[in-house]
């Protein structure tokens, strides 16, 4: 009792400290809760022995705590009390059916489960390792079910991606993740990698959780996401065998190894029934033998002859007797002997497609992609595709979208290569490319109308598309296809196709610059640049080395920056391209005014609008006009920079210019903030916000947010001010740009203490 008296005197003074904090009286919570001035009176003066929950869910909202405040508030008006709702999370996928034996290791597990949270003292983590196909995730996920009632406080996951190459799942993304599954409002989701290992661990201090880590790349990967404190369980699985954090963190070590042949029996006899093996006991155990006992290998063998249920097993067993088979079974995990019986079990046009399909980048692809590949109609290709969907060898991960495993992926682009069908994976490729970019090049157009476009490799005729309506599908389409692309340019610059490489990777830009993805931006247009340079490619070399110093500059590598858009510019210069000199010096212009040098920049934005009248480029006119009234504006001409902008505004309305519209606006908020016209800049700057969100240029709408928070506050108007700073904040935290930190501060120095 005296225990329970201690907790609530706590949770009474929590409440009057909050509202005092606020500034509020015991009327205004009560009118912002529902709640009888009473019921509030009550808790503070510590008459309620035991709030109700709902009641300290309402105080908690009323007082606008932050996640971690939040915890330790209905934690001290109740210890037995979970969190919030949307804080007891429960992620665990759906186990695999079937699961057989590991009782030693299930009972391993069993014995760590932490006992009470409060006299853990440490953390219990458990690394399940093995190779490939050994089912280091079905125990995983088998246990984590079976034991979810010792975890009260609920249960996390989440798939590393360790041996995806392309796609290994950052720490910082995974924890965001973590944090959002725990309640944490995506604006109250720190920048910072650090930021986020500390709100992670604050957040489940004291909680019995259970946290599965699926396929860790190595100790580096896991580290930041464990708990700092007892309570709570880690099971990573990996094919690594995760030594560091052995001998750093105490994890305990399970290493997985092929079943039992008891265990492989079982394993079949759930799948086919006990009756069909006993009646061929020899082939049965031929076929254990044969897939080396791996549970991968094992499944993928049952579900074919679940399939075929009147064969006799031995003609199964046959299939894989040659040492040879067996061997490729257990070396490293790879299960090609098994995974050629079920491919020789295919149809002619679906062992067609799984060959082609192994050509294919990943990590994902649609039905149309699979046309492409393999030149067909989206609905030839649905048969096909279905009977490799039925049979396990591909996987209709999200509706319409398909994934292979990476054991199959491997095995089916090796099939292309023994096949003798050189020309023929050429030749898909070659479709597959341009199916890509005569889908993503229209795609572009519509995201950035203004762009001046490239000139595309000429369409096959018969190929399929994927064209966009508008430009609300394109961005769609281009956020659905993004890593492919990714992964497509480097294939084609890999495979002799760099061309395509090049002009896939403009294509992908219109994507990448308006969110500010920066450094997938460099990663593609560095892959672009050689593949242009190989085939000497002049045309693809200057779009290029222009695409690669725009990241530069938003990278803050002005130097290297500088160089490629004077490359680029003598490119242009050789081609005869009046349009392409005009862009590259506009872009010059903005580095000039980043490195101090305005009126260098000036000059060069004024030959920019000079080439764009030459060309008859009216879009490119209005935007230099808008370049040269901004550096009118930053060497202190104001006047004129407001004549030059607003001359570019009037010809960009009359042309439906909308992103062209916001950058000008932004340009006339910066002029008429300078000369203290404070209002009029605001309507700018407003009128800029709301027409970049529109075209979805997040990073733009970003930086006018932190101008018109700069200008709300020479108002005077804080909490305008205030609010404009932080929905800059968040959206630079979620394109992990440094600015935030320089937003986050404005907010804190705003904010009220």
């Amino acid at each position: 009792m005296g225990h329970e008296w201690m907790g609530m005197a706590r949770f009474s003074q929590m409440v009057t400290a909050h509202r005092r904090r606020l500034g509020l009286t015991q009327e205004d919570v009560a009118a912002a809760t529902g709640l009888a001035v009473r019921s509030i009176r009550d808790v503070e003066n510590g008459r309620v022995a035991r709030p109700r929950k709902s009641t300290v869910r309402l105080l908690a909202e009323a007082f606008n705590l932050s996640a971690a405040d939040r915890v330790h508030f209905i934690h001290a008006a109740d210890p037995d009390l979970a969190g919030p709702e949307g804080e007891r999370p429960q992620q665990l996928p759906l186990a695999a059916p079937g699961f057989v034996g590991r009782c030693a290791e299930l009972a391993t597990l069993d014995a760590g489960r932490p006992t009470e949270a409060s006299t853990q003292p440490t953390v219990a983590i458990f690394t399940i390792s093995g190779m490939a196909g050994v089912g280091k995730t079905a125990l995983a996920l088998h246990w984590a079910h079976r034991a979810s009632g010792w975890f009260p406080e609920g249960q996390l996951y989440v798939n590393l991606r360790g041996y995806d190459e392309a796609d290994v799942v950052d720490p910082s993304d995974a924890l965001r993740g973590f944090l959002e599954a725990l309640g944490v409002p995506a604006a109250g989701i720190p920048a910072g990698l650090e930021a986020r290992i500390g709100l992670h661990r604050s957040l489940l201090a004291g909680r019995r959780m259970l946290l599965v880590l699926d396929n860790a790349r190595d100790s580096a990967q896991v580290r930041p996401l464990l708990p700092g404190a007892g309570g709570c369980m880690v099971v990573v699985t990996s094919r690594d065998e995760l030594s560091g954090l052995i001998a750093a963190e105490g994890a305990h070590p399970i290493r997985l190894n092929v079943l039992t042949s008891d265990e492989s029996m079982s394993l079949l006899a759930s799948r086919l029934g006990a009756c069909r093996l006993a009646a061929e006991p020899a082939a049965t155990a031929d076929i254990i033998d044969s897939t080396g006992r791996l549970p991968l290998a094992l499944s993928i063998v049952a579900a074919r002859m679940a399939l075929h249920p009147s064969f006799p097993l031995d003609a199964f067993a046959a299939s894989l007797r040659p040492d040879e088979a067996m061997l490729d079974a257990l070396a490293d995990g790879d299960v090609r002997a098994v995974f050629s019986w079920s491919y020789l079990a295919l149809s002619r046009p679906a062992a067609r497609l799984f060959r082609l399909l192994g050509l294919h980048p990943g990590p994902d692809l649609t039905a149309e992609a699979a046309a492409a590949l393999a030149g067909e109609t989206p609905a030839t290709i649905t048969a096909p595709l279905r009977e490799l969907t039925r049979l396990h060898l591909l996987t209709e991960h999200l509706p319409g979208r398909y994934a292979f495993h990476d054991l199959l992926r491997a095995y089916a682009a090796e099939l292309t290569r023994t096949a003798g069908e050189a020309e023929e994976s050429r030749e898909a490729r070659r479709r597959l490319f341009d199916y890509y970019l005569h889908s993503s090049y229209p795609a572009a157009l519509l995201l950035q109308p203004q762009w001046p476009a490239i000139d595309p490799i000429p369409a096959l005729p018969s190929n399929v598309r994927s064209p966009a309506e508008n430009h609300d599908a394109a961005l769609s389409w281009f956020a659905a296809e993004g890593q492919v692309l990714l992964r497509a340019v480097r294939q084609a610059a890999e495979t002799g196709f760099e061309a395509y490489a090049w002009q896939l990777a403009w294509a992908l830009t219109t994507f990448f610059a308006p969110h500010g993805l920066w450094r997938d931006q460099l990663a593609v247009q560095q892959v672009a640049l050689a593949a242009a340079e190989r085939i000497d490619d002049l045309a693809g070399q200057a779009v290029a080395n222009r695409l690669l110093s725009r990241a530069e500059t938003r990278l803050g590598d002005l130097d290297v920056a500088e160089k490629r858009l004077l490359r680029a510019l003598d490119l242009h210069r050789r081609l005869d391209d009046p349009t392409g000199q005009a862009l590259t010096l506009h872009n010059y212009a903005e580095v000039c005014y980043m490195r101090g040098r305005p009126e260098e920049g000036l000059r060069h934005v004024q030959e920019a609008l000079r080439l764009y009248r030459s060309a008859g480029n009216s879009a490119g006119e209005a935007r230099a006009m808008n370049a040269v009234g901004w550096l009118y504006a930053a060497t202190g001409d104001y006047p004129r920079a407001i004549e030059s902008c607003s001359a570019a505004l009037a010809r960009q309305r009359a042309s439906g210019d909308r992103n062209g519209q916001a950058a000008t606006l932004d340009s006339l908020g910066f002029a008429h903030g300078r000369l203290g016209e404070h209002d009029r800049a605001a309507e700018c700057y407003e009128e800029a916000i709301a027409l970049f969100r529109e075209s979805a240029d997040r990073y733009h709408e970003a930086e006018t947010l932190q101008r018109l928070g700069e200008v709300r506050e020479a108002m005077s108007d804080i909490t305008r001010a205030v609010d404009a700073w932080q929905r800059a904040a968040q959206l630079l935290d979620d394109l992990g740009d440094p600015a935030a930190e320089h937003a986050h501060q404005a907010v804190a120095r705003l904010s009220p203490p």
